[in-house]
């Protein structure tokens, strides 16, 4: 695999709001075979299997590869290689012309078929082209997020399952103490939804004694009472990493600082730190 990117071939990529990938590729000096997707390793786990389609001569000097909709791509980020005749030799792709103006979050939950997959290509951090894909059954999608003083108002649209009685919003707080609060959750008896969340709920949770000061809670929403826990993110636009691209105001309250932000895999959390 060739480490100077000065030898790494560009890819443009056209996504449509089915989940095809169109992929381009300049390549004036080489044949290639195929283009292969390789999935990231999580960490600690074993590398899994990559997808390879073949490349089709475009133009002179330009090849073309189609990601169609299905097979699914496994949740988690695949990085763009193209191979050589052989299949051993691999190139990894930079990033061309990126289009991903259908990937915007018109998706009507009740025709949306399941599992609910995503694919977003991407410019990695180190500036190679990738994909961030996601596939889930059941989703809730956020439309809004409002930050107001102490609290935090949500509005979205649930993929994969309907509302009833009894509908909660439930914050979950990571580590080994998993404390729970629940709210309630305002919907119209299908997909659409809107809850509120009080910061003040998460401020006797920050720890004491040796554990840490900062507490991280994971937000979730459970459609009945005997219903799935479904995380809340935001998935269905063009932005793979909100992170640092989507920051929310914090809040002061009793000597500790709330804020809300979105995780690395776009779900939504809220941290509280402590004095």
């Amino acid at each position: 695999m060739s480490k100077d990117r000065s030898e790494s071939p560009r890819a443009d990529c056209l996504a449509d709001r089915e989940g095809r990938l169109t992929v381009d590729i300049a390549l004036p000096d080489a044949r290639p075979s195929r283009l292969l997707l390789l999935p990231r390793p999580k960490k600690g786990g074993p590398g899994e299997e990559g997808h390879t389609l073949e490349l089709r001569p475009l133009a002179e000097g330009r090849w073309r590869a189609v990601v169609e909709p299905r097979p699914h791509l496994a949740e988690g980020r695949w990085d763009a290689y193209v191979l050589d005749g052989t299949g051993e030799a691999r190139q990894r792709l930079l990033p061309g012309l990126l289009d991903l103006r259908a990937l915007q979050p018109v998706r009507d939950p009740g025709r949306t078929p399941m599992p609910l997959a995503v694919r977003v290509p991407y410019t990695t951090q180190d500036g190679f082209f990738a994909v961030r894909a996601w596939l889930r059954t059941p989703h809730a999608e956020i439309d809004t997020i409002r930050v107001s003083g102490d609290s935090m108002t949500v509005r979205g649209r649930l993929f994969g399952a309907r509302f009833g009685d009894g509908a909660t919003v439930r914050l979950v707080r990571r580590g080994k103490n998993h404390a729970v609060r629940e709210g309630a959750v305002h919907h119209d008896g299908g997909h659409g939804f809107s809850l509120t969340a009080a910061y003040r709920d998460l401020l006797d949770e920050r720890g004491a004694g040796s554990e840490p000061r900062r507490s991280f809670w994971d937000v979730f929403v459970h459609p009945a009472p005997d219903g799935p826990r479904i995380r809340l993110g935001r998935l269905l636009d063009d932005v793979a990493d909100r992170k640092t691209v989507f920051v929310y105001p914090s809040a002061d309250l009793d000597g500790s600082t709330v804020r809300p932000y979105y995780t690395v895999d776009n779900d939504l959390a809220v941290v509280v730190d402590g004095a």
